[in-house]
């Protein structure tokens, strides 16, 4: 299901969509489990006909909910089979940076376009319904500078991992049984 690319050249390539569909997922997750369940801000359908002041209204949004939990989740174990799929092969051992840029990556995207289409495109939702209506949008661009920031941070952290990833340090594919090449791991 997960295939890694075994072109000439492709050995130790860090698999950057894996991290950006971790990244997506852990956003996705944020938003749904802080923002819809704990702060309960909004839900997914919450300005787009079914304010949650009724049992029926917040049925229905629960069911949106969960359906963007679903999204979230499938994107979360799809970005785990990539990773996994590359990590059990004979690969350079990657900066932490390349990994934590990529999420940063994948949740600023998420934050843009989920914010853009949802909040504005749709106005299917607006991240804080519950302060007056005349600071939506102040707190729908806040959502959006939040992502764009992560965005940022994401490159500028994965290509400061990929300088720092030097193509003579592998690591070994776990289940073959041969030693790690190169300096050691812990070495950076």
């Amino acid at each position: 299901m997960f295939e890694v690319d075994a072109r000439p050249g492709a050995l130790g390539k860090f698999p950057r969509m894996a991290g950006i569909l971790l990244g997506v997922g852990i956003g996705g997750f944020f938003d749904g489990i802080v923002l819809h369940q704990l702060l309960q801000w909004h839900h997914m359908l919450s300005s787009a006909g079914y304010p949650p002041d009724t049992l029926a209204n917040l049925e229905v949004d629960t069911f949106w909910d969960g359906l963007f939990h679903s999204i979230t989740f499938v994107a979360v174990v799809v970005g785990v089979g990539l990773l996994w799929s590359h990590a059990r092969r004979d690969h350079r051992t990657w900066s932490g940076k390349m990994l934590a840029g990529t999420l940063l990556i994948g949740w600023g995207v998420f934050n843009l376009v989920e914010g853009i289409i949802d909040h504005h495109v749709l106005g299917l939702h607006h991240v804080n319904e519950t302060v007056p209506r005349a600071q939506w949008l102040a707190w729908d661009l806040g959502f959006l500078l939040w992502g764009a920031l992560m965005l940022a941070l994401g490159i500028y952290l994965h290509r400061r991992g990929e300088v720092e990833t030097p193509n003579s340090r592998l690591a070994s594919n776990a289940h073959s049984g041969t030693p790690s090449r190169g300096p050691s791991a812990h070495a950076r």
